[in-house]
């Protein structure tokens, strides 16, 4: 019996230092994940903040790989995303996949059901590029409808058609409208998408105000404002689509309708943000679930109301499997059965193009190197209405001062991995044993 015991005790030991090694034991596997904002909390504009370095020290092993998931979730949309996580690798000094960085246009993947249509898109940077790597295959810029049809844009007086002609080519009919985020010129812009709308995409015809509900239009990056070297925080592309959505109903009387809007705050953005921390954790063969997200962002009103936000719909969804599964089991001791179709537990159109949720919570914390300025107080809940100038977020969102309340305020994003560490009992001892 000794001897067998012996034998066991050492099979055991050797199975545990196989998985150390390994990087897969158990004593080691974490089971949360960091969702970083990146403007405000690593940088603000092209500088970087001083504690973003000594965070991600403390993140990776000496072979460079992540002690933990990690996914960048930003709603910037200018840039392709192997170009933010290059300069990510620049700025924190770890080596940055792609696959870690979510720009605020990443969702856009799961609409396949538009990736075949014609659709203009409105932003800046490499557009074209940007939308034929989240999948259309038909995309029309904002520059190329203005050469089609140049007497559509008449603000600039200098940018003015000096001689006018017919069209050489006919654009086809656009389907859809994608807004990436904000342009240059935000007049030409705004006008031309308004002429797509209201001619239900031919915008060299006439108006027709009667095409209600217009086309599809899809919305990234709701940020009203954001920070980067100046003082004060700078227009965003929120602040765009606050300007077309009130043209809009000034022409017509009638709302502007999103077909879908991504980037913080949307549920589908965390959605897609815990998609891509689930995959890593596979691809590192942690086969313990994930089951806590930390967000870490700067503003209340994105980052904080997005990942309260979500934390709402995992314990909802977590409630409604429960339920479901007491009725089972209730029925299976009974004469009867009872089944859970996949429909049921399907809400949202966009929620069955990726694997359900798995995560049990996102917990939200705030740093004070951005937006937030922690000499101001969040607006009170009064009891009485809160004025739109009062809610920075989008008017499609509903204001909540629970969901604009963080779980944790820290000066920087350092000081929110050591907290993190410190609440998941995740040592650096532990974390130095993982290869």
């Amino acid at each position: 019996q000794r001897t067998e015991l012996l034998v066991s005790n050492l099979y055991f030991s050797i199975k545990d230092y196989s998985c150390e090694i390994r990087g897969l034991c158990p004593n080691v596997q974490p089971t949360f994940g960091f969702l970083f904002d990146i403007d405000g909390v690593l940088v603000r504009g092209k500088t970087p903040i001083p504690a973003a370095k000594n965070a991600f020290q403390k993140l990776v092993n000496p072979q460079g790989q992540f002690l933990v998931p990690v996914v960048f979730v930003t709603n910037a949309g200018n840039c392709l995303r192997q170009k933010k996580a290059d300069q990510l690798s620049h700025i924190l000094g770890v080596p940055i996949s792609q696959d870690q960085v979510m720009m605020s246009h990443s969702p856009l993947r799961m609409f396949k059901r538009y990736h075949d249509k014609c659709v203009l898109v409105s932003g800046q940077g490499p557009l074209l590029d940007i939308a034929k790597y989240v999948g259309f295959y038909h995309p029309i810029t904002i520059d190329m409808l203005r050469e089609t049809y140049p007497l559509l844009d008449m603000v600039d007086h200098d940018r003015r058609p000096k001689i006018l002609h017919s069209p050489v080519v006919e654009l086809p009919k656009i389907d859809a409208v994608v807004l990436f985020g904000e342009p240059v010129r935000w007049e030409t812009n705004l006008q031309l998408i308004i002429d797509v709308l209201l001619t239900n995409g031919y915008p060299g015809n006439p108006h027709h105000q009667a095409n209600y509900p217009h086309i599809p239009v899809l919305a990234c990056n709701m940020d009203l404002v954001w920070v980067a070297e100046a003082q004060s925080p700078r227009f965003g592309h929120g602040t765009f689509m606050v300007c077309l959505e009130n043209i809009y109903k000034k022409i017509t009387g009638k709302e502007l309708k999103y077909e879908a809007l991504m980037g913080k705050p949307s549920e589908l953005t965390y959605h897609y943000a815990e998609h891509l921390i689930r995959t890593q954790a596979t691809e590192r063969q942690w086969e313990k679930p994930i089951q806590t997200l930390y967000a870490i962002g700067d503003n209340l009103m994105t980052d904080i109301y997005g990942a309260n936000l979500y934390n709402c719909y995992l314990e909802e969804k977590n409630s409604r499997k429960g339920s479901k599964a007491r009725i089972q089991a209730k029925a299976a001791g009974g004469t009867g059965s009872a089944t859970v179709s996949q429909d049921d537990e399907i809400e949202n159109p966009w929620e069955s193009e990726l694997a359900s949720a798995t995560a049990t919570s996102c917990r939200s914390v705030l740093v004070c190197t951005g937006v937030y300025n922690p000499h101001t107080e969040v607006p009170a809940d009064t009891r009485e209405s809160i004025t739109e100038t009062v809610f920075h977020g989008h008017r499609d969102f509903r204001f909540d001062p629970a969901l604009v309340e963080p779980v944790h305020i820290v000066p920087d994003v350092c000081a929110a991995v050591e907290l993190i560490f410190q609440l998941e009992n995740f040592t650096s001892d532990q974390s130095n044993r993982t290869s």
